[in-house]
């Protein structure tokens, strides 16, 4: 929270010496956290002290899971405009790929029906509804979940779910976009319902921020 309040920062090295670094964060300003990070963070600064900054960049990311209403006559909302990202990690890739393809189908059907009234085009919300709305709604509760620890507990969830090798049920989900169908399909698995049972026994949903 003293680097990336409300979110996560990244590090990511490329093949010829340069390096991908970024955050996000739910309040201050971004540019502060990020120049922070490459000089105070205790790991972060060592391998950027001498660092060049080559190129920097600056997006909104919505967390809330879509607008409430992504179509009207005439017009459809896809991808970061409509808040088709995932609330857990801000991604929108592959969410924003599959509405973009009910959005060009949906579309389609419009041109051929000479229809593109906002009734008409309500289907493309209901189709892609289908396909995220439980999704989104578990990584919701995920995010709401991680919202509510302390930099300490985040720490202590990370340390227990290392011991019970949680990273290698991770590793081994077929989806990692579809974050509620993957829990769903791993909840059998004796490491997910411990770490289930952990997370809900620091009664994150009840604890205050903390820092």
């Amino acid at each position: 929270k003293n680097y990336a309040p409300g979110f996560y920062a990244w590090l990511i090295p490329q093949k010829d010496g340069k390096a991908k670094v970024g955050l996000a964060a739910k309040t201050g300003n971004p540019k502060d956290f990020l120049r922070k990070l490459i000089r105070k963070h205790p790991t972060a600064s060592k391998k950027l002290g001498k660092a060049k900054l080559l190129h920097a960049a600056f997006h909104p990311i919505t967390l809330g899971g879509p607008i409430p209403k992504t179509y009207s006559n005439g017009f459809l909302a896809v991808g970061d405009v409509a808040s088709q990202a995932k609330p857990t990690t801000g991604g929108g890739v592959i969410f924003g790929l599959n509405c973009a393809r009910i959005a060009a189908e949906v579309a389609y059907d419009a041109l051929k029906q000479k229809d593109f009234s906002s009734k008409f085009l309500s289907n493309y919300q209901k189709r892609y509804n289908k396909i995220l709305d439980f999704d989104v709604k578990v990584m919701l509760k995920l995010r709401k979940m991680l919202d509510a620890l302390s930099d300490n507990k985040i720490d202590e969830a990370i340390s227990f779910c290392g011991k019970l090798g949680l990273d290698k049920t991770i590793q081994g989900m077929e989806d990692i976009d579809f974050q509620g169908r993957s829990l769903l399909r791993s909840l059998p698995k004796p490491r997910m319902l411990a770490a289930l049972f952990y997370f809900f026994s620091l009664q994150i949903l009840k604890t205050p921020r903390q820092n």
